[in-house]
């Protein structure tokens, strides 16, 4: 129960946000009782703090999973993109955000699980490319790490971007094109046209 607790919350906070989703709201989700919720968590914040990591653990399988799938550098990024894209694709604008105004310790908690995940991620992917010669192999592959998840992160942020500017899926896209663009020899730049093409 504990589990189908979370996999439902994450959902839910994740659609409606995390201040305005109350406890009662995921036990009337659930059919089941307020007390049932708390029977595993003693209040919304550790509710909020476990779906958070039962959430983050399932991304790290997915991740792991398309990273052995035998995709090159650029095809492999996409695919990581288009699995976010399916997760998230019922999520309300900037929920990280939200989380950093009203569960800031889990918002760090979060990012510092956030980084040491995809730090690994990206330098493999960054090592792969240019083993593939698709990336340039002059890269500082710690700094170019850093740069596009400090990216990628800066899109979802509403002090920066509106709705107006475009959706938060575009701009995930238009990050890993210019982050991209930026690193990618004359053969990854054909990949990538041909990757945008599918788009």
């Amino acid at each position: 129960m504990k589990c189908e607790i979370l996999k439902k919350s994450i959902k839910i906070f994740l659609k409606f946000g995390f201040k305005s989703t109350t406890m009662d709201d995921i036990a009337n989700k659930m059919a089941i009782s307020k007390k049932t919720i708390y029977k595993y968590f003693k209040n919304k914040e550790q509710l909020v703090d476990e779906s958070l990591s039962f959430f983050h653990e399932a991304i790290h399988t997915e991740v792991a999973t398309i990273c052995n799938k035998g995709f090159n550098a650029i095809e492999e990024n996409f695919e990581i993109k288009k699995m976010f894209k399916d997760l998230l694709q019922n999520s309300g604008e900037s929920p990280m955000f939200q989380l950093q105004k009203y569960y800031p310790e889990t918002f760090k908690k979060v990012i510092n699980n956030e980084f040491a995940m995809f730090k690994d991620c990206i330098s493999q992917n960054l090592k792969k490319g240019i083993q593939e010669g698709l990336y340039r192999n002059n890269l500082n592959i710690n700094i170019t790490t850093r740069f596009y998840f400090s990216l990628v992160f800066s899109v979802h942020d509403p002090n920066l971007f509106t709705n107006e500017d475009r959706t938060i899926n575009q701009l995930e896209i238009d990050a890993l094109t210019y982050h991209t663009r930026a690193i990618a020899t004359k053969k990854g730049i054909e990949i990538l046209e041909k990757q945008l093409e599918k788009l």
